[in-house]
């Protein structure tokens, strides 16, 4: 990073307590091709680790802004690292997420040279450590290359099925770069989850270009306890519906079980992987099973039964209050 004439790039983390993991990240940015067009912000929320110690001392000339935990919000949080950005592209990225290789930034900011594109979505990839779901190492199944979605009129995009809205907003704020402009044209909205399927949604409803780049990837991991996997389901479902009206099938089959033991066998995998996997089936299948079970009671009930149910959300989810849950969706639609 040098002077400010010379920042194209600027790169916002929302950091709490991530001490043991902010080496990682922050490590993989200086090695990258482009680290000197580029800026990194952090945003922390009163860490009680020695988190700022760490960027500080990895990266003195780091950027640190520091708001309270219960200020926290995924939309209006990153809006304020888009306020305090000097970069041209503003970069999404989180606290345990680290560079597959030294040119993800280059990868993705070579899509700008097409002024209609508003911003470029890269992939996420399990890391092949041993103490990772070693299931998940070959996760996710998205066919390589690029892909580019754009609706020059707005009514083909309201045509579309639910579904197919989703997929073509599957955006993923751990590995994302927008133009800054459009950011603050299109800011996140103050929702508690999915503001980036939001963002890209408002995005192609705007008329314009989205690109997702599989070549541009992130490791990022998250080891998932029965609980927080029913949670994460069950939120997942209940913002995808109530961004674009999806009802979401269960994907769960007991095929599903057959191929963690065949899996587990075929690649020599330690047998903990077996209960493991079988668990978070389990609790995702469950999570499908309690959503469609109460949305059949009406949509009152779902929003009471989500707001009860994730009172306490899993990480990475604000706690809210019943009433701030349900005035996230107004105007949505």
């Amino acid at each position: 990073m040098e002077n400010d004439a010379s920042i194209k790039i600027s790169i916002v983390i929302p950091v709490k307590n991530g001490a043991n993991t902010l080496p990682s990240c922050l490590k993989s940015i200086k090695l990258q091709s482009l680290y000197s067009q580029a800026e990194v912000i952090i945003i922390d929320s009163e860490s009680v680790d020695n988190s700022i110690q760490v960027a500080e001392a990895l990266i003195p000339e780091i950027r640190i802004i520091s708001i309270k935990s219960s200020d926290f919000n995924h939309g209006l949080t990153r809006n304020l690292g888009v306020k305090h950005a000097k970069g041209e592209f503003v970069v999404m990225t989180v606290q345990d997420a680290w560079a597959a290789d030294d040119q993800w930034l280059e990868k993705m900011v070579r899509h700008f040279e097409d002024t209609e594109v508003a911003g470029v979505c890269g992939q996420q990839i399990v890391p092949h450590h041993k103490d990772k779901n070693q299931h998940q190492w070959f996760r996710p199944v998205n066919p390589p290359g690029v892909r580019v979605v754009q609706y020059k009129n707005v009514k083909d995009f309201e045509m579309l099925s639910p579904e197919q809205k989703k997929k073509e907003c599957s955006w993923d704020d751990v590995n994302a770069i927008y133009r800054k402009e459009v950011l603050l044209k299109i800011p996140f909205r103050e929702i508690a989850f999915a503001e980036d399927a939001l963002w890209a949604k408002e995005a192609l409803e705007a008329g314009y270009k989205l690109v997702y780049d599989t070549a541009a990837r992130v490791y990022h991991y998250h080891f998932q306890t029965p609980e927080y996997t029913y949670k994460r389901t069950l939120t997942q479902l209940y913002y995808y519906f109530k961004i674009f009206g999806w009802k979401r099938e269960n994907t769960i089959k007991p095929t599903d079980y057959l191929k963690v033991v065949y899996r587990n066998f075929r690649y020599r995998m330690d047998l903990q992987w077996v209960r493991h996997n079988f668990q978070y089936l389990k609790a995702m299948n469950k999570a499908f099973m309690d959503f469609h079970r109460v949305l059949n009671q009406g949509e009152l009930a779902l929003d009471k039964f989500y707001f009860k149910t994730c009172q306490i959300p899993p990480q990475g989810i604000a706690l809210k209050t019943k009433n701030q849950v349900l005035s996230e969706f107004k105007n949505v639609e």
